[in-house]
């Protein structure tokens, strides 16, 4: 059974010439399994056996390849292993390495060019050993037109290729910003649940001031020693507001950060946009191109066939000539008779020269015409090359923004990661004073519950109540957090 639906022949034509190299293009689906023993040959139309062929070449594949996918590839056959001009059919045939076949291309023959055929002249440097030789190679116009197509093809694939590579790197560069924010979400609220044990361990530290405060209306010698402590206090409670404070500003610089981030995140999908729309501008013009091309191929086959069927008329007034110079040597009646009929037909024949003559003349006129529509596809194709050669210099531009973001962004990253070292460090050192403070608090209290007066002295301690030094009340309205 037949695999049609694994390979696909393109671009096959209807017509080869024998004395130049065949290429066959064709497409291995992702159903296709490729084997290097698969093989393309030539057959007649109609053959019954897969040994009827006249020529065949290895099916290859482009390099990194890889089974269950879709690729574009194409095989050369030689001009030297090519069929003989005729009027015999032949088309393309794959074969894969169990011996089935998997496609058949539509027909096509071999004929060479015609004398009135137009040709091109293409100039080809030869290094030799007194220097550098110019050659001249003749192509049919076609086949240059067919090249000059594929090339496009490529230069638009590669194009693809590098667009489908920024949009990977976008999403990649999508992708590391969203872990990063994540990361730093993380890191923020690890951070929020630190202030909140420094602010509840500042505000147990508050209560027990005010405890110690209650008992040191009692003591009169410990006054100026408990009123320097609390200074002490003081000023560490100070210094920690202003590095909590630090730290939200903080917060707040690596939030206006983030916010630029997503900027230039949308100003980078914004181009890729702009891209996307002028890649689909070039596809049309390209597709107009192609059908220029493909109706300049249909004329030029009309006036090849409109030759062959002069020729062909020429040839069969020839063969009667030739029909009537036997028939002279019978009677001289029959002689008559065939001077008769030559002058008639040698009168047939210079009205048929004479048409030949402006058909000549109609396929010269034809001939600049389409010399010019040459030039004119010339200048497209020179016009498509410059806007692809500034496609990819933008896409380069936008390679040296990207690296240039990328740098940017972990140098941030970097400075970040150092706040944050340095604010844990900080943290950790808070955390360490005030569990000294606390410790001192309670070796304090000790010693003051061991100095309390005697029973017989409460009317003295109503008497202490109220705070002596206007410092202690002060310190008795200290702020709760």
């Amino acid at each position: 059974m037949n695999k049609q639906s694994t390979v696909v022949f393109r671009n096959v034509g209807q017509l080869y010439f024998p004395q130049s190299r065949v290429e066959c293009h064709y497409s291995l689906t992702a159903d296709h399994q490729w084997s290097s023993g698969d093989w393309i040959g030539i057959f007649e139309m109609g053959c019954s056996s897969l040994k009827q062929y006249h020529t065949y070449t290895w099916a290859v594949v482009p390099e990194g390849y890889t089974e269950r996918t879709s690729v574009n590839s194409c095989a050369l056959f030689q001009a030297s292993y090519l069929p003989r001009p005729s009027a015999v059919e032949y088309q393309f045939i794959y074969v894969d390495s169990m011996g089935e076949v998997c496609a058949r291309s539509r027909s096509f023959t071999f004929r060479a060019p015609k004398p009135l055929e137009e040709l091109e002249t293409l100039k080809e440097e030869q290094d030799e050993e007194d220097g550098e030789e110019e050659l001249l190679i003749v192509i049919p116009r076609a086949q240059l037109l067919q090249s000059q197509l594929e090339e496009c093809l490529k230069k638009q694939a590669t194009m693809q290729q590098a667009l489908d590579e920024a949009k990977e790197e976008t999403e990649n560069e999508k992708r590391n910003s969203k872990e990063a924010r994540v990361e730093w979400e993380r890191e923020r609220e690890a951070m929020n649940e630190e202030l909140s044990e420094l602010r509840d361990n500042l505000r147990l530290n508050c209560d027990m001031l005010k405890k110690i405060e209650g008992k040191q209306k009692n003591v009169k010698y410990n006054q100026e020693h408990l009123t320097l402590e609390l200074s002490k206090l003081m000023a560490e409670k100070d210094e920690s507001q202003q590095r909590v404070k630090d730290l939200e500003g903080d917060i707040e610089v690596l939030t206006d950060t983030k916010k630029e981030e997503n900027g230039d995140l949308e100003r980078l999908k914004e181009r890729v946009k702009k891209m996307s729309s002028q890649m689909k501008h070039d596809e049309e013009k390209r597709k107009c191109l192609q059908v220029e091309n493909q109706a300049a191929l249909v004329e030029v086959r009309g006036l090849q066939e409109r030759l062959e069927a002069s020729e062909h008329a020429a040839e069969g007034l020839r063969r009667e000539l030739r029909e009537l110079g036997t028939r002279q040597g019978h009677t001289h009646t029959e002689m008559h008779q065939a001077r008769l009929q030559v002058a008639q037909l040698t009168l047939l024949l210079s009205e048929e020269n004479l048409v030949l003559r402006e058909e000549r003349a109609n396929w010269a006129l034809e001939k600049e015409a389409y010399k010019h529509a040459a030039e004119t596809d010339t200048k497209k194709l020179q016009e498509l090359s410059y806007e692809v050669q500034r496609k990819e210099e933008w896409l380069q531009e936008e390679r040296t923004e990207r690296e240039k973001l990328e740098v940017k962004l972990g140098q941030e990253r970097d400075c970040n990661r150092v706040l944050l070292s340095d604010t844990k460090q900080e943290l950790q050192e808070l955390k360490a004073s005030v569990k000294t403070a606390q410790e001192e608090r309670e070796e304090q209290q000790v010693d003051k519950q061991r100095c309390e007066p005697p029973a017989g002295e409460g009317k003295l301690l109503l008497m202490l109540q109220e705070p002596a030094d206007p410092a202690l009340s002060e310190l008795a309205d200290f702020p709760m957090w």
